[in-house]
């Protein structure tokens, strides 16, 4: 079930990646939930990009106002795709892919930058992958407490070639702003390669010491970003609103 606390005016949406589930967000959550903000989570169903598209607009749907989308790993390329519809007005990036038209995550892979990190990702299954439960801490969760990341790994989600290999259609972060929040010491996607994917989104960037499993083991900088992105979305609205006052209106405030 869509956990949605109610307070503030934009939702925020958390949407995960591969080999995981949606239960990951939940520190992220209560700090924007202490801090008042609307949060919602994706529960993907990770057989294919367009079920989680549609698993995410489901939840977009829901959302009584404006939504700002954010995006772990895969599910950068699962909101770049749903980030299109109109009730979104902004992209966060949790060291996440950023696929641009006609690119899926299996391309990115292909083409990423010499000298990066291999994922540990097994043969796939049933057209279903899973990451090496011995090389999972170091790969994926290097700077979580040691018995999390066991469990993290014991409990992986299987995550469909389907998945893997959608194709990105129209990437919103073409017509909307996007904030990225680069994993520095992250071995699942190259540091590198993150900022290459977010400058060529144009994203407001910030760089944090952390695994690709940043979004757990430093939750507080993380809700730090996507507070910014929340305060810039508002900030954005109040200054449209503005505008479309008369002149003598605007003057006076």
């Amino acid at each position: 079930m869509d956990d949605i606390t109610h307070a503030g005016s934009a939702t925020i949406v958390l949407v995960h990646g591969g080999f995981v589930d949606g239960s990951g967000w939940e520190g992220v959550y209560r700090a924007l939930r202490d801090e008042g903000c609307h949060v919602a989570i994706v529960q993907n169903p990770t057989l294919s990009l367009a079920d989680d598209v549609a698993a995410t607009q489901r939840v977009i749907a829901a959302a009584p106002g404006p939504v700002l989308l954010v995006g772990h790993s895969y599910g950068g390329a699962v909101v770049t795709q749903a980030g299109n519809d109109p009730k979104v007005k902004a992209l966060v990036y949790i060291a996440a892919f950023v696929p641009d038209q006609g690119e899926s995550v299996d391309s990115l892979l292909k083409h990423a930058p010499p000298g990066a990190p291999v994922p540990p990702i097994l043969p796939p299954r049933d057209g279903f992958l899973l990451l090496d439960e011995t090389k999972f801490a170091a790969a994926f969760a290097a700077d979580v407490p040691r018995d999390h990341a066991r469990f993290m790994a014991a409990s992986q989600v299987p995550w469909g070639m389907a998945a893997l290999t959608g194709v990105v259609g129209a990437p919103a972060w073409r017509s909307k702003p996007s904030w990225y929040l680069v994993a520095t010491e992250d071995r699942m996607i190259a540091p590198a390669m993150q900022r290459e994917m977010s400058a060529r989104a144009g994203a407001k960037v910030v760089e944090v010491a952390g695994s690709h499993a940043i979004y757990i083991s430093q939750a507080h900088a993380v809700a730090s970003l996507i507070r910014q992105a929340a305060a810039g979305i508002a900030g954005d609205e109040a200054g449209r609103a503005l505008a479309s006052l008369p002149a003598a209106e605007q003057g006076a405030r």
